[in-house]
């Protein structure tokens, strides 16, 4: 329930059929598969919280559409090899196997993918670092056979998502969290990606096994990004020159790839899933080709 200060305070509580309203506002398409991105807390006070946004979204896309949204795995490991020896030593000998079924989403993600996985018929993609989430009609679809390596690339949700023709829905959330934009650093042709290997248990029949994972390196970047750090910093709205993902994001919606909005509160955006990808393939290929 709202505290005093919310009540007192100039914005008026957010519902439901508001977002609704915006979400067709923005361009979502009934029928389709949207990929969001959310940050709950700038949509303003949502009456029922995460479960209206959820509840939103499903009638946005209608009962045709299905909703998607990165996942990944609070608890992984990512990166333990250089952990130190106590607790590389405590996390192999007692860390539970990844289970899609009871995993949770990564909280940095925000509140909103935690919610989809635990959502009534919403299925996951066995992947334990690049998992998906999804509900409706084609999320058995998106989900199924996710790559153990190259995860983001070929045969992936994302890939799959751009097959369907889908949405990249980024609902207050900042453009630099776009998770599409991998899928276009595993794909486009060129060489030198930065690439890692890295470790999860699994469970195989009643063991748990450590598999090794193949990947472009999507924690510091597949490209040199700071060979371009002026260009990112140049674009309006980038603040850092960390922030690739969303200077090319900022840059699509100038160029006519996508469309900007309001849906509650938060200022939000809605790309095409193809014309993004192949808009940042073509970013990618003239500035590391």
């Amino acid at each position: 329930m709202p505290d005093p200060s919310v009540l007192d305070g100039p914005l008026p509580p957010v519902t439901r059929s508001r977002l609704v309203a915006d979400l067709r506002d923005l361009g979502v398409a009934p029928g389709g598969v949207a990929m969001v991105h959310a940050r709950v807390s700038a949509l303003g006070w949502v009456v029922g919280g995460t479960g209206t946004v959820v509840l939103a979204l499903l009638d946005a896309v209608g009962p045709e559409g299905t909703v998607m949204a990165y996942a990944g795995w609070e608890d992984d490991p990512y990166g333990m090899d250089d952990w130190p020896e106590n607790w590389r030593t405590a996390y192999e000998a007692e860390l539970p196997a990844f289970d899609p079924a009871t995993a949770e989403a990564v909280h940095a993600n925000g509140r909103l993918p935690e919610r989809i996985r635990t959502w009534p018929g919403a299925r996951r993609s066995r992947h334990p670092e690049a998992g998906m989430v999804a509900l409706g009609p084609r999320a058995a679809w998106l989900t199924a056979d996710h790559p153990w390596d190259d995860p983001y690339g070929a045969g992936s949700p994302l890939a799959k998502l751009i097959e369907a023709d889908g949405q990249v829905l980024m609902l207050g959330a900042p453009l630099d969290t776009i998770t599409l934009l991998h899928h276009a650093e595993a794909t486009v042709p060129l060489p030198g990606k930065r690439r890692v290997v890295y470790r999860m248990p699994l469970q195989v029949g009643e063991r748990t096994v450590w598999r090794s994972f193949h990947d472009i390196d999507t924690s510091n970047g597949a490209f040199p990004y700071e060979r371009v750090a002026d260009e990112i910093l140049a674009t309006p709205g980038v603040e850092s020159a960390d922030e690739a993902f969303a200077a090319i994001a900022r840059q699509a919606l100038v160029a006519g790839v996508g469309r900007e909005g309001r849906v509650g509160c938060g200022a939000s955006a809605l790309f095409p899933a193809r014309e993004l990808h192949r808009f940042a393939e073509a970013w990618l290929r003239e500035r590391f080709g």
